[in-house]
Parts: structure tokens; sequence; C-alpha cells
């Protein structure tokens, strides 16, 4: 199908089908596309040509394939060495993505003048760790970065990871510890690395994440939109031994004493009243916690935390009622409530019925 529509009239029909039609397509076909009077059309074609055959400097300034040519494509030797030396620092960062490109061209661009195109050198899966380290780069600990593709793709490679986890460069490192399932040596050297975001993701991807890590990394961090349960979700994460947090100086360690299979209903009625709205937002989702605990966190200055109790269980249904009746926020929160009485869920619909004829 895909190489009938390269012939299509259209040229955004052309366009779609190019690159999955290629390797199916026969030399007149592809030499069509690569002359096709749509600029995008050719530009494609072009991209996927010089996948085998490398491109001249006089095809990458006339067809403007852009910076995709450069991460992709094989290039002569003559167009990769002038971007290397002359081009802008777009041209050469995107060239320094180019799996192809010659070690001494590597070698070049890993002492470029522009700190962003050293870095992506540095990030570069040929490299040995002792290359690596030799670049100079800039790293922002707090920024946003995506794992490397080519570390991802060992993740199951246990030698390479073992490498990998004692790599100079904190990405290469975080990317490792993206894997599901790692060596304990690997993981025993990430789980005391000093960036703490490979901690994190220790802690969020690894199921072999230590039980003492997985603590630290929780005083900190109490889960993502992407692992909203880890690390206390995490498999190896504690589970007994927490009530000798119950008055520990930090909140999110005294929340964890509610998790002991040994703590009380006593406990949850002390800790709802908590100076910390973190710990009595863990209170107040307690199945423990008391009908007149309950009612009183009715009034706590944080609405999530309103909100919770209206949902409680254990909510007094005279209660439930009266906040049905105040028409609310509060009353559609308490309409949610699975304690609501029965009849009063039948009052609140009937107006809802359509009459019968």
């Amino acid at each position: 199908m895909s190489v009938a529509l390269a012939a299509d009239p259209d040229g955004g029909v052309r366009y779609a089908a190019c690159k999955s039609a290629w390797p199916h397509l026969d030399a007149p076909a592809r030499h069509r596309l690569l002359n096709d009077s749509e600029d995008k059309v050719r530009a494609q074609a072009l991209l996927l040509h010089h996948q085998d055959h490398p491109m001249p400097r006089s095809v990458y300034e006339a067809e403007g394939v852009g910076n995709r040519a450069l991460e992709t494509c094989l290039l002569e030797r003559g167009l990769a060495e002038h971007l290397a030396r002359n081009g802008q620092s777009g041209e050469r960062g995107s060239l320094a993505l180019n799996p192809r490109l010659d070690p001494d061209l590597v070698a070049l661009l890993g002492e470029d003048r522009d700190a962003g195109v050293r870095f992506v050198v540095s990030c570069r899966a040929d490299l040995t760790e002792e290359q690596r380290d030799g670049i100079l780069y800039d790293f922002d600990p707090g920024g946003h970065y995506f794992p490397l593709d080519w570390v991802v793709a060992l993740h199951d490679d246990r030698d390479a990871m073992r490498r990998l986890a004692a790599s100079s460069h904190p990405l290469v490192r975080r990317s490792v510890a993206r894997a599901r399932h790692l060596p304990p040596d690997a993981v025993a050297l990430l789980a005391d690395d000093e960036d703490r975001v490979v901690q994190l993701f220790l802690a969020e991807s690894c199921d072999d994440a230590p039980a003492d890590m997985l603590m630290r990394v929780w005083q900190w961090w109490d889960g993502s939109l992407t692992s909203p349960d880890r690390p206390r979700g995490h498999p190896n994460f504690p589970r007994h031994d927490l009530l000798r947090y119950a008055d520990d100086p930090n909140p999110r360690m005294r929340r964890l004493a509610l998790d002991d299979p040994e703590s009380t209903p006593e406990l949850v009625e002390r800790l709802s009243r908590d100076s910390s709205e973190e710990v009595r937002r863990r209170a107040v989702t307690d199945p423990r916690l008391s009908p007149a605990a309950a009612a009183r966190l009715l009034e706590d200055p944080h609405e999530h935390i309103r909100n919770a109790a209206a949902r409680h269980p254990h909510m007094p249904a005279r209660i439930l009622v009266q906040l049905l009746r105040q028409g609310t926020g509060s009353a559609e929160t308490a309409a949610r409530n699975p304690a609501l009485p029965v009849e009063v869920m039948r009052r609140m619909v009937e107006p809802l019925v359509p009459l019968r004829a």
C-alpha cells in the first residue's frame, strides 16, 4: 500500500508514505522522490537516500534538509569537517549527535567553544569512560534530562550496567538507574551516588533498590506523577519497626508510624492533631480514624484535609446530611461518601427521575 501511495498525485500523501515505502521502492521510484516537485517530499527522500550514500556539502547547502541530516545521515568527510570547524552552534550540536561521525571530529567537538555542544558529545555511546571523563561540560543537577536511549537499550546487559554505573557522567548513571533490575554491585554504587536524582530514579524504577536508600529518598520525595507510589510503595520499602518515628522531628517520618502493623487507633487520633498538614493528611485517610476525629477535621484549615474528612467512611450520617444541605463544595464531596444512608441518596436523585406517563 505504501509503495502505491508514494506515487500518489497528492504531495502530502507522497510525503506521508515516503519513509515506510522507501525500503520497498525500486531505483526509478526512488529517483522520482529524490526529484519530487514538493520540497518536503524531496527532503524526506534525501534523508533516506543518504543513510547509505554520503551526503556532499552541495546537497546539504542547496536542499534545505536541516539539522536532521546532520544528526542521522552519512556525511561526506568534507561536509562533516567543515561543519565541525565552521558551522553554527546548532549545526555543531546536531553533528555531535551523529553516530557515524569520524572519531577525530568527535574529539574536536569535545573541545568545542560551546558548552552545549561539548555536553552533547559527552553523552555519546561510542566514547570510552576515559574519553567521557576528559570532556569539560556544564550539567545542571536540577535540570530536566531524558534518559539516554543507548543506555536504556543496554538495561538487560549486566556487564554494561556494572560498567556504566561507575561512569563519571551523571546522566549516564541516571539512565542506568532507570533499569528495572540491576546487578547487586551496580545497585550498591548507585544507592550511594552523590547525585540524589540517581537515587530517586533507582527508587522509582529499580525493583532491586535497597531499603535504607528508599528510606533516605522518602525523607525528601514522596512520589511523582509517573511513579506516585514510590518510594513508599516500593516492594523493598520498610514495613515494620516504623513506630519509632512517631515523634520524629521530620513530619514525613512521623506519618510513616501509621504504616506500622502495630500502630493503634490511639496513634491515629494523636497524629490527626499533629501540627504538620502532611501528617494530618495521612491520618484523615486512615480507616481507624474515629467519627469524632473525622468530624473535627472538617474544620481543618487545609481544604484537601476537609474534603478527605467529608469522604471518611466513619463520618456520622447526621453530619453528612448537614454538609449536603449547605449546598457548597463540601456538599459535593459529602455526596461521594460511602457511608451516606441509602434513603438520603434516594431523596437526592428523586428530583432527577423523569415523570412517568
